[in-house]
């Protein structure tokens, strides 16, 4: 082991130092973890078929990477950001808050308004249902479906935690300017409508059939 190698140790302390991860607190396990982490930021995602001789688009799976880390991120925020309010911590906020913008859904509308499968869906409601955030009704037209609305308990948690929320989505936006949040709304809303149109329509069909459609 020679000097260098404490040298370049000592360099990867001082930017871990100067990293957002430090805390006054921190211990060698966060080092660790950074280290890590700054590591599989640092490694492509095609590096491993590219081993195994698979063609790969590196731009496609750089994609698929951040915004599978983006998702996990977003997760964690949510969570820690919605600490006052354990009842709409997990999926349950999105539900309600779109009760709010659309009241009266069915039960289904509800679930395709968020892009979840039934099974899933189905549990949030009822969870929300259970914790009296929400009510149901039957349908006036059509006996067999319900109608969802929020209840004054509902509407108490919505106003409550709105200042959350909004906290919560500055921070996500991170450091982008204007013009730069602006941009990446127009693709996002754009791959988002391109995955809806799937949800909608290819739900039950192979992946084969899906990808024609990116040709």
């Amino acid at each position: 082991m020679n000097t260098d190698f404490f040298i370049d140790l000592l360099h990867q302390v001082k930017e871990f130092e100067n990293s957002e991860a430090y805390k006054p607190h921190s211990t060698l396990e966060d080092f660790r973890l950074w280290i890590n982490d700054q590591k599989y930021r640092k490694e492509s995602p095609t590096k491993l078929f590219k081993n195994e001789q698979h063609q790969v688009s590196f731009t496609e799976n750089e994609i698929c990477k951040q915004v599978l880390l983006l998702g996990r991120y977003s997760k964690q925020l949510i969570r820690k950001g919605l600490n006052d309010f354990p009842e709409l911590a997990n999926e349950e906020f999105t539900y309600l808050y779109r009760l709010k913008d659309e009241p009266n859904l069915t039960k289904i509308q509800l679930i395709e308004r968020n892009g979840h499968e039934k099974q899933t869906g189905t549990q949030i409601i009822k969870r929300l249902l259970e914790y009296g955030l929400i009510e149901e009704k039957n349908d006036i037209e059509d006996k067999r479906s319900k109608r969802l609305n929020i209840t004054r308990k509902g509407e108490d948690y919505f106003h409550r935690s709105v200042e959350k929320v909004n906290l919560t989505s500055r921070i996500l936006a991170g450091k982008l300017d204007n013009k730069e949040k602006a941009e990446l709304l127009e693709l996002l809303k754009k791959l988002n409508d391109f995955h809806s149109h799937i949800y909608d329509q290819y739900k039950n069909s192979e992946l084969s059939q899906i990808s024609e459609l990116v040709k």
